[in-house]
């Protein structure tokens, strides 16, 4: 039986790649990062609050991600969204995914190529 922390790793692992995707997705309607943060919990991607905030911090600044301040409610909010430049990364990520997807499905099924 794989332990549970093994298990947990390797779910990590898997995962770790897939939050940008999920990000990018979700940010193309502008969203602040609790909300995101709840958003893609909501959707199966577990993140941490320690882990998102940077992630849109490196993503704002390799130019996947535009941002703005909106200070008309109480509390200031950064609200990010996916910028034409994520949107063109997006769509590369997303074939490779499906790239991969069908390999794993070739594998499992015993499909030679």
């Amino acid at each position: 039986m794989v332990s549970d922390d093994t298990l947990r790793t390797h779910l990590q692992e898997l995962r770790r790649g897939t939050v940008v995707v999920a990000s990018l997705i979700a940010l193309r309607r502008p969203d602040y990062g609790y909300a995101l943060l709840q958003r893609l919990t909501g959707h199966g991607f577990p993140v941490d609050a320690n882990t998102l905030y940077p992630l849109l911090r490196r993503l704002e600044d390799q130019g996947l991600l535009t941002s703005e301040w909106n200070t008309e409610e109480s509390r200031p909010r950064k609200f990010y969204r996916t910028s034409e430049e994520g949107e063109q990364l997006l769509g590369r990520l997303l074939d490779d995914l499906t790239a991969v997807q069908t390999s794993l499905t070739g594998l499992i099924e015993g499909v030679d190529r």
